[in-house]
Parts: C-alpha cells; sequence; structure tokens
C-alpha cells in the first residue's frame, strides 16, 4: 500500500527493487535544461543514450531517446476501458507502439519493462452493466479477456504486467493523500476529492501550447474552480464503492494511471504512450498529479502519441461514440494481422491515417508481392529459377544501403514509410534480376504461360501447397543453365535481412493468403472453383490435338505429359488438405458417331467429416473438407 513519505520518493515499488529503479526518497538526478518546448523548460535526462531521436510530446520536436538506466527502459502503457469491443481505432494504437518496442528491443537493444493499467470500473461500465443486468465486475471481467484476446491475435506483445484499477484502491487512496497533504488537492462536504489546478500555476500544460477553457459545469458543483478535475468521486445510489477517509466512492479516471504508474516506477517515468486524443486532459493532469506528489520537476521523460485512424472520405476518428468503428474480429474475417501490422508500417506513427478497404487490399497486395519474391530467390538459390546474368555487386551494394537506410530512419522517430520504401527498393532490384531472362534464337517456348491465367488466384486465397504442386510442373526449358555464373549467396542474403527486419516488427511474409473466419471460405470456394475449371483447360489442351494422326499425335501427347501430370499432382496436393475433386466419367452420346468432350462443374460443397477417422495424424482427420465434383466427359 502507498503511504505518504516525508521525502518526495514513494514507498518500494513493486518492480523498482528488483530492476534498481528506485527507491524511497530517491531524487530525480540533476539534469540540464535543453530545447524548450510549448513554452516550458525540457530537462534533457541522463542516463544511456540509445541513439535513436523521438518526437517529444512535451518539447514539441525529436529529441535524443535518453533512458535513466541501461539495464531497463521504464514504459507506462495507457490501457483499454473493458466495457465493449475493442475496435481498429484501439488496434492502430496498440500495434504502432508495439512495432516501437520490438524495434527498440531487438534493433536498439533496450530492454523495457512496460506496465499497463486496465480501467475496470468507470461510468461507461457501469452504465453498460446495468443495461445487460450484470455486475460491473463480471462485465470488466469479460471485456478484459475479450481485449487480451484481440491484442493476441494481432500480435502485439503483452505488457510486463497488467494492473487493473481494483485491485489497487488502497494505493490510489494514498496517493491521493499524498497530494492533499501537499496542499494541492481538497475534498469537499459531499465527499468527492478534486485537484486544485490553480495551485499548479504556470506549470500546467505542458503538452499544450494553450490550455482549453474549462467546459461548463452543473449548478450543484461542489469545485472551488470549474477548470478542476475530480481524484475521487462520492458514490452515487447503486453504484459500486470503496471506502475512504472522504466517504464511500471510487477513484477519477486520471488519477489510476497516476497511482499505478508511480506504485511501479516511483519519481522518473522514462517514456509514457497513449493516442493522441489522450494528450490533453488525461496525460496533462497525470503530469500534474505525479510532479506534485513526488515533488519533481520532471515526471515523465517522454510523452509519444500516436495518430487516430479516420474512415476515409471523413474528419472524424473512429469511434464507438460516433457508431462508425469496425471491431478487430470483425476485420480479421477478412485480413490478416500481418495486413493490418503492414498497413500500419506504412504510415508514421504519430501521423492521422485512412482506413479504407482499397488501402488494406493494397497492403495485403505488398505482402504478397514480398513473400512471391521471396519464393522466387530461394527457388533461384536451388537452381529451379534461371534468369540471365545477375549483377551481383550491384545488389550487394544495395543490400548494404538498404540495411544502413534501414537503421538511420529507425532511429529518425521509427521512420516505417522510408524503412518500407528501401525494403520495397531492394525487391524491386532483385526481382528485376531474376526476371531477366532474354530469349535466344530457336529457344524452345515457355510453358509455363499456360499457368499465368491462374497467377492472380494461387497468390491471393490458395494454400502454398496447390501453388507448390504447379511450381513442380517440369519446366524444361526454364531449368536450363543461364548465359553466366549463378549468385545464389547474394539472394541468401537478401532473403536473411527481409526475414529478420519483418520478423522485427512482428510480421509473417509466410502464409500471407491464409484469412480466419467466415469470409475466407466464401473466398476459398470461389477460387478453388475457378482453379477446377483452369485444370480442366489444361487437361482439354493436352488431349484435344485434331489434327494430329499417328506418330505426330504420339510425339505431341509425349511432349504434353508434363502437363497432366502437373495436373495429377495438384489433385493430389489438394487432397492433402482436405479438398478432393471427385471425377465422375459419364459418357454423353449426341448426335450419330459423336461425344461431347465438355466438362461442366456440377457442384462445389464445404462439408466436414463425423467419420472416424483412421489416422488421426491425416491432415484431413479433423478438418473441413471441401469437395469439388466434376462431371468429366471424355477426357
Amino acid at each position: 500500500m502507498l503511504r505518504t513519505t516525508r521525502g518526495p520518493g514513494l514507498g518500494p515499488p513493486l518492480l523498482q527493487a528488483a530492476l534498481g529503479l528506485g527507491r524511497a526518497g530517491w531524487h530525480w538526478p540533476a539534469g540540464r535544461a535543453a530545447s524548450g518546448g510549448r513554452g516550458r523548460a525540457w530537462l534533457q535526462p541522463t542516463g544511456r543514450e540509445t541513439g535513436v531521436q523521438v518526437y517529444n510530446s512535451l518539447t514539441g520536436r525529436k529529441e535524443p531517446l535518453i533512458v535513466a538506466h541501461a539495464e531497463a527502459a521504464s514504459w507506462y502503457s495507457c490501457g483499454p476501458t473493458v466495457y465493449d469491443h475493442a475496435h481498429l481505432g484501439h488496434a492502430c494504437s496498440y500495434v504502432r507502439f508495439d512495432i516501437i518496442r520490438r524495434i527498440l528491443t531487438k534493433v536498439f537493444g533496450c530492454n523495457i519493462v512496460m506496465v499497463m493499467g486496465i480501467t475496470d470500473v468507470d461510468d461507461k461500465i457501469i452504465k453498460r452493466a446495468n443495461e445487460m443486468n450484470i455486475s460491473p465486475a463480471s462485465l470488466a471481467s469479460l471485456y478484459e479477456e475479450d481485449f487480451k484476446q484481440d491484442m493476441a491475435a494481432l500480435k502485439v506483445l503483452p505488457p510486463t504486467v497488467y494492473l487493473r484499477v481494483t485491485e489497487n484502491i488502497p494505493q490510489i487512496i494514498s496517493f491521493i493523500e499524498g497530494i492533499i497533504a501537499r496542499g494541492h488537492a481538497y475534498s469537499t462536504a459531499k465527499g468527492n476529492v478534486y485537484f486544485d489546478l490553480k495551485s499548479r500555476g504556470d506549470k500546467y500544460g505542458k503538452l499544450v501550447s494553450v490550455v482549453p477553457g474549462p467546459v461548463g459545469e452543473a449548478a450543484d458543483s461542489d469545485k472551488r474552480h470549474a477548470s478542476d478535475f475530480a481524484l475521487w468521486k462520492a458514490a452515487k445510489p447503486q453504484e459500486v464503492f470503496w471506502a475512504s477517509p472522504w466517504g464511500p466512492g471510487r477513484p477519477g479516471w486520471h488519477i489510476e494511471c497516476s497511482a499505478i504508474a508511480s506504485m511501479v516506477f516511483g519519481s522518473q517515468l522514462d517514456i509514457h504512450s497513449g493516442g493522441i486524443d489522450l494528450a490533453f486532459p488525461h496525460h496533462e493532469n497525470e503530469i500534474a498529479q505525479c510532479e506534485v506528489f513526488h515533488q519533481c520537476k520532471q515526471w515523465g521523460n517522454y510523452f509519444l502519441h500516436s495518430g487516430h485512424l479516420h474512415v476515409k472520405g471523413k474528419e472524424e476518428k473512429m469511434s464507438k461514440s460516433l457508431k462508425n468503428y469496425i471491431t478487430i474480429k470483425d476485420f480479421l474475417k477478412t485480413f490478416s494481422p500481418d495486413v493490418f501490422r503492414f498497413f500500419c508500417l506504412r504510415s508514421s506513427y504519430r501521423s492521422a491515417i485512412d482506413y479504407s478497404d482499397s488501402a488494406m487490399l493494397q497492403a495485403q497486395q505488398l505482402l504478397l508481392g514480398l513473400g512471391s519474391f521471396l519464393e522466387d530467390a530461394r527457388a533461384y538459390m536451388k537452381g529451379q529459377l534461371a534468369c540471365g546474368s545477375v549483377r551481383e555487386a550491384m545488389l550487394w551494394e544495395r543490400l548494404s544501403s538498404t540495411k544502413r537506410a534501414v537503421k538511420a530512419a529507425l532511429a529518425d522517430d521509427f521512420d516505417t514509410p522510408r524503412v518500407v520504401d528501401a525494403i520495397l527498393g531492394l525487391a524491386h532490384h532483385g526481382n528485376g534480376q531474376l526476371r531477366a531472362s532474354p530469349k535466344k534464337p530457336g529457344e524452345r517456348p515457355d510453358r509455363s504461360d499456360l499457368l499465368k491465367p491462374l497467377s492472380f488466384d494461387i497468390e491471393f486465397g490458395l494454400p502454398t501447397a496447390i501453388k507448390t504442386a504447379f511450381k513442380e510442373l517440369p519446366r524444361h526449358d526454364l531449368l536450363q543453365e543461364p548465359g553466366g555464373p549463378r549468385s545464389p549467396a547474394v539472394f541468401g542474403a537478401i532473403i536473411s535481412y527481409f526475414e529478420q527486419f519483418f520478423e522485427t516488427v512482428g510480421i509473417s511474409l509466410a502464409n500471407q493468403q491464409c484469412v480466419s473466419g467466415d469470409g475466407s471460405e466464401a473466398t476459398l470456394h470461389g477460387v478453388v472453383d475457378e482453379l477446377v475449371r483452369f485444370r480442366q483447360k489444361v487437361r482439354q489442351f493436352v488431349l484435344a490435338m485434331p489434327e494430329a494422326t499417328g506418330d505426330a499425335r504420339r510425339q505431341q501427347l509425349l511432349e504434353r505429359q508434363p502437363l497432366l501430370e502437373a495436373c495429377d499432382t495438384l489433385r493430389r496436393g489438394l487432397t492433402a488438405h482436405g479438398i478432393n475433386i471427385k471425377k465422375q466419367y459419364n459418357i454423353h452420346v449426341g448426335t450419330a458417331g459423336s461425344k461431347d468432350k465438355k466438362t461442366k462443374i456440377s457442384g462445389l460443397r464445404m462439408e466436414h467429416s463425423h467419420e472416424p477417422a483412421h489416422d488421426k495424424t491425416h491432415p484431413c482427420s479433423s478438418q473441413s473438407r471441401l469437395y469439388v465434383k466434376a462431371s468429366c466427359r471424355g477426357c
């Protein structure tokens, strides 16, 4: 439990002793005056320089990121108010800061201790619980777990520790007592406690150039000044409450984060993050509360704020109050978490970003293109893809310059748009080398052209095994040795770098076509339908030789045999994934002496097998199976 002490420090916090982040009576180390921002003096901290410049909302400019301790950087993140499903507006902020956290950890070697506060008691929670006729605690528990599941689905790393407001009420009460004791808060006869904003003087407004005026107050308000804000709210009838020196009630919103962050990190915090809408008044009030409690000049050293997610075509953020939101669960029925993460990478974390289906599709296509390039590069390394002479020295230099550009961009306030441009540029040059395959006079035609109409469908919805089935098609002319020396090592280095970078930011370039939810099933049906039609057209081409006879016909059949083998390989590959192409050889008698050789797709359905699996390790033993019935006449 937090108790008021004579010194400016706070009692032994939970993690401070283990991490050496502070102790009772410990003072914030002396710093030097640095750039003046928002009309205030910012004290540049002393400690470990990370090599990163970050945009600090306290100064309104980029500052060198210096953390107090080499062993650990302290980071507090405002968490959710758990009364409903999280939406993409929330996801955008949490994913962006997760990317920054990963970069600081894996690129710049920072060991980050992150604390996230969970607001599990609030006006909105109480109102929603009453509507659903359940307790506020039950509602909050339900949506807290829902939030954590959404974050896991988006591949957002969990904080070092979650701290719930309701589990830290005694600490919050002690924090309020400390502010009152220092003359910056007052209690009222009604049982409320307010922060006396006038006592803060000109120190209030560190995050904003101009402090907005107070909104209108109710006639029965017991505040001394309209701008004062609540630290403790007296209980209303039928509301959840806790006992306190001022009577039954519950904490105000702003005091929760101040008390929780101070409980762990004490009187100094390296990084505080949240959406830009939290800068004022929430974060500003946190600063006021902590600096008067700890009696320090600067509690938080760096405030990082993310831009809003806007609905494209509207100058409004995505929010529940505006009823213009998309839940994370609904979004993930259509797009993968990697696509959303790449969408976030393409803009600065500080900027507003427009959401639209077209923007998501573009991000998806870019990721698929990168994945396709890596597959081609691997095929080249294996000797399965031939091309002209590779300009190896140029590619090595491009790789080296890309690495430098990426590191410089990440160190410049995590400039991920520049990073994406550099990565795509390297992929463009590498892909250009793989595509350089001049034809020689008399060279046999490349029958892989037959597969090109399917390339879009394969890239945008089918399992990798299906693509593999087509890639295994013998391509005799493509397997010829290129005209110059091969350069597999440089492509291996590019593959390794791409995988390392995307793993750093939490993106997997493999299996980008996999999407969970009902929407993907409809897409799979359509794509497989087209795939079966294409397969049948290939078979018809192979077997249709109206003008050839005798030896000429046999020679053509021999040349086309690899296409038939590829069709069989595809069918077997699909079967391994529970997709069965069932052939019905029905003889149709038309006019005298003729046969109808047309193929008809008679049905496509998804079925779940309820039969006991003979082999539990078989990939079809416990999954839905897609059956394609094709009436195949005469082939």
